[in-house]
């Protein structure tokens, strides 16, 4: 039986036609929105796939678009209709923005101010919400598919869309002039190797050596400040992990999309109204440890859970990965420094930094140059300590010539001529990198 057929009978007549403006068509939307709700028979709504549902309400919307009096051209009739259908079905105002492939940031200051970044550059659009409170319903909307919420007593919230991407909400007292949105896209299928290729985000020379370096269970650290495509890396990288290990990922958002067969995902959690039952990325990293991990991947290290990391790195679980907010390699090893400092257990700095001399074994450094474009910029490898100091050398750097006439910059990511010291291990490992490069890039 058609969904149509299982609507109840809406209140006779229809909405008087507002005159044209604005302000009337959004009133309309509001009304024909709430007249479809009136009618639906939401049990039969809910046993229906997303794609039927929207294919079925979208008759019975243009029915009561076409009643409702309003003097719209067959354009603005789709344009009202589509509308209406983002409206009841998705997350209103955002739905074409995040249908748009291109735009890898949503930005929403207030629901009169929508912003995108696209290719690395911001850009204003004419999207709005109708009000602030369309705007918190909205929020709601999203907050509640991961089981968190909103409002004055818990004014901030990481979610995640159904794709992946990465959602953060502040709204007031917190945020003064009203609810803050933002939404990064990591888009329904995670960029792997042949496109970071093709963009020229790495070089298959570099790629060669960090694939060698996963498959050979080195301790890898991905650092670059915000947006400069960690997660992406991280995702990628995760390719050259043999299918026949189970990785455990712990992350206070899940957003990654490890491409291996078995993977356990564990989502720290914030705590309740009475402010009990948190669980923190600490808690997951140990309980990781009794589930039997081949690799622990932990999305970003952030406070006290990069000591029992380091733990684990050295104590039988290699091949690990993470990510750090810094801006080089040294400020990296300087930040987990810091963060083992908040675990509360007195260590001294010469313990602390032959810890992570041990731990680590390479740093990837990513960028995102004043052309907006996200790159590799560096490969850095963890050789010891001399006296209180952690020594470094650097096996690839990206060499940056210059800037062409449209701003993009010029030069090429080449290695420094330096011998990598894991190189004797990936020997021994006897791994043929090349082969699993040419399978990855195959698929």
């Amino acid at each position: 039986m058609r969904l149509a057929d299982r609507l109840r009978q809406g209140p006779p007549g229809a909405p008087a036609a507002p005159s044209s403006g604005s302000e009337a068509l959004r009133g309309a939307k509001a009304e024909i929105h709430r007249r479809l709700v009136d009618r639906l028979d939401l049990k039969a709504v809910e046993k229906l796939p997303p794609e039927r549902v929207r294919e079925e309400l979208r008759g019975i919307v243009a029915s009561l678009v076409g009643a409702s009096g309003l003097p719209l051209n067959q354009l603005e009739r789709e344009r009202l209709v589509q509308e209406v259908l983002d409206e009841a079905t998705g997350l209103g105002p955002l739905e074409p923005l995040l249908a748009d492939p291109s735009i890898s940031d949503i930005l929403v200051n207030t629901g009169a101010v929508v912003y995108v970044e696209r290719g690395g550059k911001l850009e204003r659009t004419a999207v709005r919400f109708d009000s602030n409170d369309h705007l918190m319903q909205v929020i709601a909307r999203i907050v509640s598919r991961v089981g968190r919420r909103v409002d004055e007593t818990s004014p901030m919230v990481d979610a995640r869309l159904p794709d992946g991407s990465r959602v953060n909400v502040i709204v007031p007292p917190l945020a003064v002039d009203g609810p803050i949105l933002s939404i990064r896209r990591f888009g329904r299928s995670p960029l792997r190797v042949r496109e970071l290729l093709s963009l020229g985000s790495v070089s298959r020379e570099s790629v060669s050596f960090l694939a060698a370096c996963v498959r050979a269970k080195l301790n890898v650290l991905i650092s670059g400040g915000t947006g400069t495509g960690k997660t992406t890396m991280l995702n990628a990288l995760s390719a050259f992990i043999p299918e026949d290990e189970r990785v455990v990922t712990i992350e206070d958002s899940a957003e990654l999309q490890l491409q291996q067969p078995h993977v356990v995902r564990l989502e720290t959690r914030p705590p309740n109204i009475e402010g009990k039952g948190e669980i923190v990325a600490r808690d997951l990293v140990r309980n990781a440890l009794r589930m039997r991990p081949d690799r622990i991947v932990v999305g970003e290290v952030r406070g006290a859970e990069v000591l029992d990391m380091l733990q684990a790195m050295n104590t039988g679980h290699e091949g690990s990965m993470t990510t750090v907010h810094a801006n080089s390699p040294r400020d990296a090893l300087m930040r987990l420094e810091a963060m083992v400092g908040m675990a509360g257990v007195t260590l001294s700095e010469t313990v602390t930094r032959q810890m992570l001399s041990r731990a680590l074994h390479v740093v990837v450094q990513l960028s995102r140059g004043t052309d907006g474009n996200r790159r590799l910029t560096s490969i850095t490898e963890l050789t010891g300590t001399e006296g209180p100091v952690i020594t470094l050398q650097e096996i690839w750097r990206f060499d940056q010539r210059g800037v062409d006439e449209h701003g993009k910059i010029l030069g090429q990511l080449a290695p420094t001529g330096i011998r990598p010291k894991v190189l004797g291990r990936i020997e021994r490992s006897g791994i043929d990198v090349a082969r699993v490069l040419e399978r990855i890039l195959d698929e």
